[in-house]
Formats: structure tokens, C-alpha cells, sequence
């Protein structure tokens, strides 16, 4: 007996599940035929996008706040710290016998962070970092700041232009660890100070990935994708090859770790993570995530949550941040899949941001305090986002029967979880066009058209059912599930194109 269902995952054309309105569905509609028009004029012809300003009703104050100095303008202005000294770190022409003068810079970042007291600041020039012994990832023990963007001698900073990466490749397969690429541990001071500024963090060359077999369904790959799907632990696809020399399937984050204090992490981009972009608790002080990049990390682009039993002691704001693409869990596309996870215990604002594409929901505001009186205190926010083409909703609510709630940018004011929730929107038409110009088309399309089929096949005839019914055993079936797209690994040259894509929202410009 074989049985076959045949099923849609996913297409933003018909995104919504069906506890959304009618009217709900009409409207993605719309724009899943908006979006697909514009990947197939970028086909056509690669135009330079028109700036579009930010409505002028918007009710937001930019990038500002204590650590941040950007404005609605279209320009993040980040001016390097001050700390208690100043190290230079070039893998080009430093020694990790130097000193770590502007001079005689210090080779290896590992080496650098380990050298540097408390409160220094650590500047980087262009160039892959690798680590110590070049294992794959660093680990950042003490209160300092590390700025990457700077040209080889030191002369000029421009994050895009000179880059700063943590790139590891399968040569650090066997060394990675078990942590993040940048691993951030640090305790002991309410008042202490954090900067990540400048890096560039890709799991693209060490993930696992099939081969763009464009005519194998196996393969999960839209044509014109650099990959086919990403390969998770436990996997071993049949009937097509990966991509060699083969990476690595591993749950490790971009960003690990846990703070107390003051962490800043800003103008970078976090790109084709395996298991979260950034994963972290604060044990007590205030997180600022703003002015980064997020595109094809699997899980979550950014979770947080509380480290302390204390409610109100842990803050982050997630700010002015550009999130597209993040997967779900498995290609089954059952859970996960969130641009930001506001997670039991923190308080979080979460505001000024893109989010579109997410294979799940845009926010997951689903965890709950078990102990009722500290969740009645969280102060948890979202306002004055834009959203995009994320498949179930734009915040996914827990529903009080064991599911979910999925609930679009207009109906933010009826959630009860947000204290502030005001002018959350669906892009208009204009602002669609101008950040579809700046995707790489064929990931775009790609989403835009996931479909997918699931196979139930069971033969009690068959040798291995035939030996489990002589021992008593219960017969086995099989099941297959087949999608179009999955985790593919996303282009590293048109991530830094979203930088400014849209005036005003989400990651601006670096100056």
C-alpha cells in the first residue's frame, strides 16, 4: 500500500494559516504578486534602487540612544571608543610577537583580546580571523571593545568596503568547538562595557550543503541559488551529492555566550548561521543590538533572554536592524524560523526594524513565565517596524489550547504583551520594490514559490517488515518530505547591498 499527499508549505502568495482573516489573505497576496514582479524585473536588468523616505507620520525616534548616534537620515554615525588602551590587529602584517602598535600590529584577534586589560579597544583591520591557531572562532572574556572596518594601515574605516570577517571554512571543521564563532563571556560588572562593531560573521563556507541540482527535486534548489538546502545534524540525503569539499553539520551559533553589563553589538552582518545568528543571556544589565545585517540564518536571527531570577534586570533593544530569511527548524517547517525571540525574563524594545522572509513568524513572543507575577512585570515592546513575506504572521502569540496565535502588523494594538505598539506596518509598494532591488533575486524568488511534498510509503511485504513480524516487532513505514528551498546558502556580496536599502528602517548606512 503506498499513499502520497501532496501538500503546500509555503508561498507568501498563500502564507497565512488558516486562522487569518479573509481579508488577511487577500492582502499577501498582493504582495506575494508585488515582490514576484520586481525579482523578475531584477532578472531583467540590475537597476540602482531610489531611496525611499520614511513616512512622515511615522511615530520613532531613529538610531539614538546612550551608545548609538545615528538619525532617520539614512547614516549610522559610530565613532571608535575611547578605552584605556588601544591594540591593532592586522592578519596581513602583524606578529603575534608585535605589540599591537599601530605600527607593529598583532596578528591573530585571540591573541589580541588575550594581551588587552580591561576596557581597551581592540581596532581590526580587513582580513579573515580565525583564532587562535586558526580553530574557527574566538572566545571574549573581559570587558572591551573590538572595531573592525579598517584599511590595512590603519588609515581609514569603512565596514563595508574594508571588511572585517570571521568566515571559518571546512579547515576548521575538526577545531571549531562547541560554541559560537565569537563566544562572549563575561560577568562581574553592572556597569562594564561590550562593543562588537564592524565584523563580519559567515557559516557559508563551513556549513553542509547539497549541490545546486536545479533539476533534482532532492536538491531543494531554486534555479540560480549558489546551493542546494542545508544539511542538519543526523542528515545524510540520498540520490544527490553535497557540496565538497563536504562542511560540517553542527548547532553552533554565530554569536554565544552570556553578559552582565552593557553589550553593544552594531554594524554587522550575520550570515548563513547554522543555529542562530545570535544566542545569549544577559545576566543583568542592557543589550543594544542595532544597525545589522541578518540573512539566511537558520532557528532565529537574534534570541535573548534573561540570565537572573530577577525580573527587570535584563534589557535588550533590538534596533534598526535589517532581518531577512531566517528557517525553520527542519525542512518540515514546522516550528522556528524567527527573526526575534523574546525569551522568559528579558524586558525588550524592539523597534525601527525589516523583517520579511521569515520561514515561521517575525517575532516569537510564545514563552511565558511560569511564575505569573514576574511575567505580569516584563516590559516588552515592538513598534514602528515594517514586515514583509513572513510566512505565519508578524508575532506569534501563544493561543491557551496548546497552539499558536499568528497575528499581522495591523492588529499589534490588541496584543496585550506589547506595551508599546504603535505604527508596525506591512511595506507599501514603493519600499517593496526598493529592498526586492537589493536582494539576490533567485534566493528572493525562491521563497516566494517554496512548495513542497510529503511521501508516506509502508510495504508489510518487505524483507525488514517480514523479520520484524517473526520477532513480534511492529511493522515500519517511511515517510519523505521534499521541499523546493531550505536554508540555502545565501550570496555574501549582495548581503552587504542592505545596508540603507530603506531610509529610515531597518540597517543605514555605515559613516
Amino acid at each position: 500500500m503506498k499513499t502520497t499527499i501532496n501538500r503546500v508549505l509555503v508561498a507568501i502568495a498563500c502564507m497565512l494559516v488558516l486562522g487569518f482573516t479573509s481579508e488577511a489573505q487577500i492582502n499577501t497576496k498582493k504582495l506575494g504578486s508585488m515582490v514576484k514582479k520586481v525579482t523578475e524585473q531584477q532578472g531583467e536588468q540590475k537597476s540602482a534602487s531610489e531611496d525611499v523616505e520614511k513616512n512622515e507620520n511615522k511615530h520613532g525616534q531613529g538610531v539614538s540612544n546612550a551608545t548609538s548616534s545615528g538619525t532617520s537620515s539614512g547614516a549610522v554615525q559610530s565613532a571608535t571608543p575611547t578605552g584605556t588602551e588601544t591594540l591593532y590587529v592586522s592578519v596581513s602584517r602583524g606578529s603575534n610577537r608585535n605589540d599591537g602598535s599601530k605600527a607593529s600590529p598583532i596578528k591573530d584577534l585571540q591573541k589580541a583580546i588575550d594581551k588587552a586589560p580591561e576596557g581597551a579597544v581592540i581596532c581590526v583591520a580587513e582580513g579573515n580571523y580565525l583564532g587562535a591557531l586558526d580553530q574557527g572562532w574566538v572566545k571574549v572574556n573581559k570587558y572591551l571593545s573590538i572595531v573592525g572596518g579598517y584599511s590595512d594601515d590603519f588609515s581609514q574605516r569603512d565596514p563595508v568596503k574594508f571588511r572585517t570577517t570571521m568566515r571559518p571554512g571546512v579547515a576548521q571543521k575538526m577545531t571549531s568547538g562547541n560554541q559560537g564563532v565569537m563566544d562572549i563571556r563575561v560577568t562581574g560588572k553592572r556597569d562594564g562595557v561590550i562593543l562588537v562593531d564592524g565584523i563580519i560573521f559567515d557559516r557559508g563556507q563551513i556549513n553542509a550543503y547539497v549541490i545546486p541540482a536545479y533539476d533534482n527535486p532532492v536538491a531543494s534548489a531554486p534555479e540560480g541559488c549558489e546551493t542546494g538546502r542545508i544539511v542538519g545534524v543526523g542528515e545524510s540525503p540520498q540520490g544527490v551529492p553535497l557540496v565538497q569539499p563536504e562542511g560540517m553539520k553542527s548547532a553552533f551559533q554565530l554569536i554565544s555566550g552570556e553578559a552582565e553589563g552593557n553589550l553593544t553589538i552594531r554594524n554587522c552582518v550575520f550570515l548563513n548561521g547554522y543555529h542562530f545568528a545570535i544566542q545569549m543571556a544577559c545576566k543583568g544589565g542592557h543589550f543594544d543590538i542595532y544597525n545589522n545585517v541578518f540573512v539566511a540564518n537558520r532557528m532565529s536571527a537574534c534570541e535573548m533572554r534573561s540570565g537572573l531570577a530577577k525580573p527587570n534586570e535584563s534589557k535588550v533593544s533590538f534596533h534598526n536592524n535589517t532581518v531577512l530569511f531566517t528557517w525553520c527548524r527542519t525542512k518540515h517547517m514546522e516550528d522556528m524560523g524567527y527573526g526575534f525571540r523574546y525569551m522568559t525574563g528579558i524586558d525588550a524594545d524592539v523597534y525601527n526594524n525589516i523583517f520579511g522572509c521569515s520561514n515561521y513568524g517575525a517575532l516569537d513572543r510564545t514563552y511565558v513565565d511560569a511564575d505569573k507575577t514576574k511575567e505580569a512585570k516584563r516590559v516588552t515592546s515592538a513598534w514602528d517596524n515594517l514586515f514583509f513575506g513572513n510566512r505565519n504572521g508578524d508575532i506569534v502569540l501563544p493561543s491557551g489550547g496548546g497552539g499558536w496565535t499568528y497575528v499581522l502588523a495591523k492588529n499589534f494594538e490588541d496584543v496585550d504583551q506589547l506595551v508599546k505598539y504603535e505604527n508596525n506596518r506591512e511595506m507599501n509598494e514603493a519600499e517593496v520594490n526598493a529592498i526586492s532591488k537589493k536582494i539576490a533575486a533567485p534566493y528572493l524568488k525562491g521563497f516566494i514559490g517554496i512548495t513542497g511534498t510529503q511521501t508516506s510509503e509502508f510495504n508489510p511485504n518487505s524483507s525488514l517488515n517480514q523479520f520484524r513480524n517473526a520477532l513480534g516487532m511492529n511493522m515500519q513505514g517511511t515517510e519523505t518530505v521534499r521541499v523546493s528551498m531550505y536554508g540555502n546558502r545565501y550570496p555574501y556580496e549582495k548581503a552587504f547591498e542592505l545596508f540603507g536599502a530603506i531610509k529610515g528602517y531597518g540597517a543605514q548606512e555605515i559613516k
